[in-house]
């Protein structure tokens, strides 16, 4: 079956502060640079959502097309611009992705119809108390059977395409793909994923990445 990786890129990444998040550089290379290298060996085909008026660099195995205002209209807008029978969603801003990640992925993909990464949880949860001074320890949450939720996500495209024109007429906004198709009725299989697969939000994570990116860029792991 025809595999097309879609990455929505037209945040402006306003957290981060540093602009357009995907352009923003670890270690001299893009978060969409690395991206795109990460997912084209294993798919027929690279989609990328920009913002408006941008365009990819040059050399990217990949073509572009506008995002809309937020991320999951950016998606539909990646999702009706294939015809690609499976797809793998993935954020540019998660940069540290292995060939192993994304092998798993596609194998449960056509084995189940719709997976995405996720990591089961080792820090304690709480249920924040709040008072005058702010925040406090509140209520434990039990951890067991807890994941964190990565990128890739992958499913089949008229899953998908389904369930996003359907969370548009309802007004439904999800925080990701899979939770989207859990809310349409199919289930998600989950794929174990990596400590490394970090997501850069905030100026603090982008130290980290620039801090594994040595050691990442070193490994045979990561292709």
């Amino acid at each position: 079956m025809k595999t097309t990786a879609l990455i929505p890129a037209a945040g402006s990444g306003i957290r981060l502060g540093r602009g357009p998040k995907a352009f923003v550089e670890v270690a001299g290379r893009s978060l969409l640079a690395r991206s795109v290298a990460a997912l084209a060996p294993h798919v027929d085909e690279v989609v990328v959502a920009l913002p408006a008026g941008m365009v990819l660099p040059e050399g990217l195995p990949a073509r572009f097309i506008a995002g809309g205002e937020t991320r999951q209209s950016s998606v539909l807008r990646l999702l009706q611009a294939t015809d690609a029978e499976v797809v793998l969603i993935h954020d540019a801003a998660r940069p540290f992705l292995s060939a192993a990640v994304t092998r798993a992925v596609l194998v449960a993909v056509q084995a189940f119809g719709a997976a995405t990464v996720a990591l089961p949880v080792a820090d304690t949860l709480l249920r924040a108390g709040h008072d005058d001074c702010g925040p406090n320890w509140g209520e434990r949450v039990e951890r067991s059977g807890l994941w964190a939720v990565q990128t890739p996500q992958a499913g089949r495209r008229e899953w998908l395409l389904a369930a996003h024109l359907k969370a548009q007429q309802a007004g439904f906004e999800a925080t990701d793909d899979a939770g989207l198709l859990h809310w349409a009725g199919h289930p998600v299989r989950l794929v174990p994923g990596e400590a490394s697969l970090l997501k850069v939000t905030t100026p603090g994570d982008l130290l980290l990445a620039q801090a594994l990116a040595a050691v990442w860029d070193a490994s045979p792991e990561s292709s």
